[in-house]
């Protein structure tokens, strides 16, 4: 999938050339205002902001603070531009929430490499939690509000977790979000679809079950949610690469002798 970005400036060559700089890389959208820019982040999957600091209205310093302090996309990472080459201007763009600070002129090819950083980083927290088996979900926060929500998600998921009918609509209202505004926080912060980290976090908590082994595989597909047991066996084996049977008998046993 390619990342989208979204640049604000109320400068329209600087929007351009950026636009021709990333164009080619990214999926580009453009705001000339804080205004316009929220309109975005709320009806685009967005991975990363490059703000200008220097606006009418609501500057760069102000949105970074509007956008790093709503659950909602604090998890996108800002770049902040500025002409203003002085300590006590990085350090409120920091306090502001920025990952990032660049001063104007720059390079295209600076620019570039901050934000293949930026994402790259945040691709290596996505596979990581995808690919171990039992890493807490909370490791993919970029913030308090991150962990915080991501707590409450996690804990409404598994207190539920029998629930066969559990789907995007009942996790979005429990978290106060529209259905589209959640899957793009969920989507954006995992890399997967609401669906599928239920599904994940289903089959982590099989996984633990199994280790204690005092129910049956039918028993267990009940008790997380799985209607049939084909199917539990299914996705049991796409995530662990080893079918519920498999990973039970691969399991050290504790002699009782």
């Amino acid at each position: 999938m390619t990342e989208s970005i979204l640049i604000i400036d109320d400068n329209q060559d600087i929007l351009e050339f950026l636009s021709e700089v990333l164009g080619d890389t990214y999926k580009v959208h453009l705001a000339e205002n804080a205004e316009n820019a929220l309109l975005v982040l709320n009806t685009e999957m967005i991975h990363l902001i490059v703000l200008d600091i220097m606006m009418p209205g609501m500057d760069g310093f102000e949105l970074c603070q509007v956008v790093k302090s709503n659950v909602e996309y604090c998890h996108i990472p800002i770049i902040l531009l500025t002409s203003k080459n002085t300590h006590l201007s990085h350090i409120k763009g920091l306090e502001a929430g920025a990952d990032a600070y660049i001063k104007k002129p720059f390079s295209p090819r600076f620019l570039q490499i901050q934000i293949t950083n930026l994402l790259n980083n945040r691709l290596k927290i996505k596979t990581h939690f995808a690919s171990s088996p039992f890493e807490d979900v909370r490791v993919m926060a970029h913030s308090k509000t991150d962990e915080i929500f991501l707590k409450k998600l996690n804990d409404y998921i598994r207190k539920n977790i029998r629930d066969t009918q559990m789907d995007i609509d009942t996790l979005a209202e429990h978290m106060n979000m529209s259905r589209p505004t959640f899957y793009r926080k969920i989507k954006s912060l995992s890399a997967l679809s609401p669906k599928e980290l239920i599904d994940i976090t289903r089959l982590r908590k099989a996984a633990c079950l199994i280790a204690e082994n005092e129910f049956s595989l039918a028993e267990i597909a009940r008790m997380v949610g799985y209607s049939t047991h084909s199917l539990f066996s299914r996705n049991f084996q796409k995530h662990f690469n080893a079918s519920p049977q498999e990973y039970m008998n691969s399991l050290p046993r504790i002699s009782t002798q």
